[in-house]
């Protein structure tokens, strides 16, 4: 797994996914709770663990209350 920290905002969010069209909303509600949850991507500048700054496509999970779960970098754009 890749660990990493978001630096800055995340731009040019768009809605992938909400309710029933996501995958694992099965997980998402028992592990987190039900909400109105919605499958995002964005462009972010993000940090490694080994120091580097990139700028990737991160795609998260989040519901109104709950807040973002689920962070991962799909793809580096540099």
């Amino acid at each position: 797994m890749l660990h990493f920290q978001i630096t800055g905002r995340i731009e040019q969010v768009e809605i992938i996914a909400v309710g029933s069209s996501i995958h694992d909303i099965k997980r998402l509600r028992k592990q987190f709770g039900s909400g109105r949850w919605r499958k995002l991507k964005g462009i972010a500048g993000v940090q490694l663990t080994n120091g580097n700054y990139r700028t990737a496509e991160v795609h998260w999970y989040e519901a109104h209350g709950i807040g973002k779960r689920k962070m991962k970098i799909k793809r580096f754009i540099d």
